[in-house]
């Protein structure tokens, strides 16, 4: 259980809820040929959630002493498993991560996209050495990577068959994929900032400058109220113009009670939260609201299907 509390399985199974329902709940609904075979697909999955997990393992590395003031009972470098086993674990998954991407990306002859996964094992790296100690850099760079997981879908499955007969379709799916990239982006971003106020005393105490540091508690809240009610407002014109408009009430309905209704909650509760456990409980709504963002694609496309009797 140690080793699985250290690669946070609970945040790969999210990741795999997401691969899952955006390749069986989306791309093989819209009955175009794939670039990846379902084993070639899977290859793609595990490089990244090996990716991932080596990035929560340098990261539990490097935060050793805030962890041990902001969540001592979750500590498990020194603890549980060594700091020499925590690297050797890092540069194992670390291997066999990139390894798999290689091979993914010369199995359909685009061994260029193979740079991706470097890519993200040195962001991850240099996050949890130095970036997530800059104000705002830290959180976009954990917001970029996680949306990249989700574009990466679309990038090994539909690029390489790109061609002139097929470019608007193409074009059409990828750009979906590109959208929900954007919100899972903003989300991250968001939460990312609520666990920097969250982790308060902790970053403070090893002289990190994290956005609330720099920023302040309170005009830290008012910025993430700020960017959850833009996105409220987006999401909400979303529901008018590209659901109801089509009358996909299903659709509709779930998107107004899974998603603005998380949203709306987040926004409340950062109007009044002052203590650490009410900025957790405000996180954990983020991570549902991306659970459920997830499942939106396929209910959408489900609703499409019902709407023209496919």
């Amino acid at each position: 259980m140690k080793y699985l509390q250290l690669v946070r399985y609970k945040n790969l199974l999210l990741l795999i809820v997401m691969f899952l329902v955006f390749k069986f709940g989306f791309l093989d609904l819209q009955h175009i040929p794939l670039a990846l075979s379902n084993a070639q697909y899977s290859l793609l999955v595990l490089s990244i959630l090996f990716i991932t997990a080596a990035g929560y393992v340098i990261n539990d590395i490097m935060d050793q002493e805030t962890d041990a003031i902001n969540k001592p009972n979750r500590v498990i470098i020194e603890k549980s498993i060594t700091e020499n086993q925590g690297y050797t674990i890092y540069v194992v998954l670390n291997c066999i991560g990139v390894g798999l991407g290689f091979w993914v990306s010369n199995l359909i002859d685009k061994g260029g996209l193979s740079t991706l996964f470097i890519f993200s094992a040195a962001a991850l790296y240099f996050y949890a050495t130095s970036l997530k100690q800059m104000p705002v850099v830290g959180n976009l760079t954990v917001a970029f990577l996680a949306s990249l997981s989700l574009l990466m879908v679309g990038i090994f499955n539909l690029y390489p068959i790109l061609n002139e007969s097929n470019f608007s379709s193409i074009q059409v799916i990828f750009g979906i994929i590109f959208d929900y990239s954007i919100v899972m982006f903003w989300v991250h971003f968001c939460r990312e900032i609520c666990k920097d106020i969250e982790d308060l005393e902790g970053d403070k105490a090893q002289g990190m400058r994290t956005l609330p540091l720099v920023f302040g508690v309170k005009r830290t809240v008012v910025l993430l109220i700020v960017l959850l009610t833009v996105l409220f407002g987006l999401i909400l014109k979303y529901i008018y113009s590209s659901l109801i408009a089509f009358e996909l009430y299903g659709a509709a309905l779930y998107v107004l009670i899974f998603i603005e209704g998380p949203l709306l909650l987040s926004g409340i509760h950062l109007m009044k939260a002052k203590s650490k456990d009410e900025f957790k409980s405000i996180s954990t709504l983020l991570k549902w609201l991306l659970f459920f963002g997830i499942l939106s694609i396929w209910i959408i496309t489900l609703n499409i299907k019902y709407n023209n009797g496919n």
